[in-house]
């Protein structure tokens, strides 16, 4: 008997414990919307941020973009063309390009070489934007797309192969240039290199 009576209280403190544990797990896992993680990021290539914001969870990466706001347009494969609508600083030292890729041709063309040749990018970015760079002349360095820790690009991915006539919207956040950095050439693989202005 006095084995039943200290058996039952044992388990009720467990179960009190096990009960704290998960409730403590789901807040520290929950409730920062990615907030806190922005400022500790990782470094690869220049940098790396760990937010992932694919085509499932919209293709914008903040801002409204004006639709008829149209910074550069670079022609690329298959009757393919790239329009740059906004380039932009924000506030946690990114720089963020935003615009749309419209098919002008009669046929439908897939997202193949988009996101480069780097073979853990591809791998973790499929049917994205991962490859596009930045290229900063006069400070002679290269920006590339940042990634979060597991490797999934801050850009848009799961692009659809594109019908005729149609366009998906894309962005593509990279680490800022420095302040004195106004213009940087933007380059994505199988399309033209485009020269860009930086605001904000």
């Amino acid at each position: 008997m006095s084995i039943r009576r200290t058996t039952k209280p044992r388990r009720v403190v467990a179960a009190v414990s096990m009960t704290a544990a998960l409730a403590l797990a789901v807040t520290a896992c929950g409730g920062d919307s990615g907030t806190e993680s922005k400022k500790s990021v990782s470094s690869s290539s220049s940098e790396r941020a760990p937010e992932d914001k694919g085509a499932g969870e919209g293709t914008s990466a903040g801002d409204n973009v004006d639709p008829n706001a149209k910074l550069a347009e670079v022609q690329g494969q298959g009757g393919l063309t790239l329009v740059v609508q906004q380039v932009k600083r924000d506030s946690g030292g990114f720089l963020t390009v935003q615009g749309e890729i419209k098919n002008g041709s009669d046929q439908s063309r897939n997202t193949a070489g988009w996101a480069g040749s780097e073979l853990a990018l591809v791998s973790k970015n499929p049917n994205s934007v991962a490859g596009a760079a930045l290229v900063d002349k006069v400070g002679k360095k290269r920006y590339y797309i940042l990634r979060d820790t597991e490797g999934r690009c801050l850009c848009t991915t799961g692009i659809l192969p594109l019908q005729p006539g149609k366009s998906t919207p894309v962005f593509m956040q990279f680490p800022a240039p420095p302040e004195g950095t106004s213009e940087v050439d933007f380059i994505l693989p199988t399309f033209g290199t485009a020269s860009l202005k930086i605001s904000g």
